[in-house]
């Protein structure tokens, strides 16, 4: 008896193959549209008790920063430009998460695309 190729147990059948690219088809078009509803969204933080507040889009852009008239100290400005930095930093935190939780729910928890490892 002729020994086939292809995937051991005969591999995909065509059926099976229209059926994997319309899911791939699906789960991109999701994520095209997860993505641009994340890039609509804002992210707001805060740092030193809420004296700082920067506002970045889901496009990680700098949308606002607001400062606590107490906060502006001509002779501390290392002060105000590390809490500008660390409420910029979690805003970002804020926007990477939103992504994560995103695509998860969308891959369903799935390791890699579909569990194919890659």
């Amino acid at each position: 008896m002729a020994k086939r190729g292809g995937f051991p147990g005969g591999g995909m059948m065509p059926g099976n193959m229209n059926n994997l690219m319309k899911q791939a088809q699906k789960m991109q078009k999701q994520m095209e549209e997860n993505q641009k509803a994340l890039e609509e969204k804002e992210f707001t933080a805060a740092a030193g008790g809420g004296a700082v507040e920067v506002t970045i889009s889901g496009k990680r852009e700098v949308k606002a920063v607001k400062l606590s008239e107490e906060v502006v100290d001509p002779d501390d400005i290392e002060m105000l430009q590390d809490l500008i930095v660390a409420a910029t930093n979690e805003a970002l935190r804020k926007v990477e998460e939103e992504a994560a939780s995103t695509m998860s729910k969308l891959t369903g928890g799935l390791g890699g695309l579909g569990g194919f490892g890659f």
